[in-house]
């Protein structure tokens, strides 16, 4: 059964992967740019004295966060199809960290 969406042409089918191919390397290129643009940015915030420690840590923490995000989804290809029984095992490991470091900041604070 040919796939129906290149109707048994190579040509329209080659076309078609070169321009998906496209549409995701722009993607790649401009989560990439913003990575090193928020790196910058976690930099300068580091490195400005007028930043008080309580700003510059969670600050960072959020960087880091929104960093993880573009890796995921762009780099490791987390947003494509047929990825989410490995998506679910990650943030089923997030979820098992996160309850994990929780419960021992509350044994030790309290």
């Amino acid at each position: 059964m040919a796939n129906p969406t290149n109707a048994g042409n190579p040509k329209v089918d080659l076309a078609y992967r070169r321009k998906k191919n496209a549409a995701e390397m722009k993607h790649q290129v401009i989560s990439f740019a913003l990575m090193i643009a928020l790196t910058l940015v976690a930099f300068f915030a580091v490195g400005y004295d007028e930043f008080s420690h309580w700003f510059s840590v969670p600050f960072i923490l959020l960087l880091a966060a929104v960093q993880v995000a573009f890796q995921l989804y762009y780099f490791m290809h987390m947003s494509h199809k047929g990825h989410e029984i490995p998506a679910l095992f990650l943030y089923g490991g997030v979820l098992v960290a996160f309850v994990t470091i929780w419960a021992f900041m509350t044994i030790v604070w309290w």
